[in-house]
């Protein structure tokens, strides 16, 4: 690990401040992902924004139909929060499956979210739920926030403070996972609202997260497994890696799609 400035902010305006003041800084809300690589030497920040004193950015409220949850809200209080499984217990069920039981007492959804890792389950979940990303100066809707691998529309000195998710009529995450670190192989998140369908994927496009707009046309005119008959995810645009190739992954969504469909509540 290369050597590095560390600061522990009290508010967000003072984290933003310093994000903005050290261009080679980086957050660190749970540090699943920033320690590993600094550990390996494969990241070299300046600066450690330590945002763990931000109590105010912990927390869950259900108002209204919507769950918004607070950017440093760990997974395992996100699955174990009786609001959200009553309210989207596919979100929940999503949080309960994500590494392991390590990761899921130190990882934050607002650190998720904001790497976009390309093999992520949060990002799926924004996607098909529609959620809106709050920041400390605007509101960015999920469609618009997932840019490419690891990117995002976040800004210089931005920090994400909660992220709203509507609740929906249905809805279910269902993933293939690497068995090793559990991230996703192939994810897929349906959700049903009224007469809107979406279908996010995640673990498997090139570029990061996407929405399966064949599958949610077909779905919309009949949320059923059956509807899904013959439609199939191209290939190309996916990931061929050491532990599937684009062929694979392609069916992969089909089948997690239909799994995802079948078990929709």
């Amino acid at each position: 690990m290369y050597a590095f400035n560390y600061h522990k902010p009290a508010t967000v305006a003072d984290a933003a401040a310093l994000a903005s003041q050290h261009a080679d800084g980086k957050l660190l809300a749970g540090g699943m992902t920033l320690l590993p690589t600094m550990k390996q030497r494969l990241a070299q920040p300046s600066d450690i924004i330590d945002m763990g004193k931000l109590n105010d950015l912990k927390g869950i409220e259900v108002k209204d139909g919507v769950v918004t949850i607070k950017a440093m809200t760990r997974h395992v209080t996100v699955a174990t929060s009786a609001e959200v499984r009553k309210a989207i217990p596919a979100l929940a069920e999503l949080a309960g499956g994500i590494g392991d039981p390590a990761v899921r007492n130190r990882g934050t959804i607002g650190g998720s979210v904001a790497n976009n890792d390309p093999a992520a389950d949060y990002p799926a979940a924004c996607l098909a739920l529609g959620a809106t990303i709050h920041t400390n100066k605007r509101a960015i809707a999920a469609d618009d926030f997932f840019t490419g691998l690891f990117e995002t529309a976040l800004g210089e000195g931005e920090i994400i403070t909660s992220i709203s998710f509507p609740a929906p009529d249905k809805a279910n995450y269902q993933k293939f996972r690497n068995p090793a670190s559990r991230y996703a192989i192939v994810g897929v998140f349906v959700a049903k609202k009224g007469g809107d369908v979406r279908v996010a994927v995640t673990g498997a496009g090139d570029s990061g997260v996407f929405r399966q707009k064949d599958f949610e046309a077909a779905l919309k005119a009949n949320f059923a497994v059956a509807a899904l008959d013959g439609k199939h995810q191209p290939e190309k645009g996916l990931n061929s890696d050491i532990h599937a190739d684009a062929e694979y992954r392609a069916h992969l969504i089909g089948v997690m799609a239909k799994r995802a469909v079948a078990a929709a509540k």
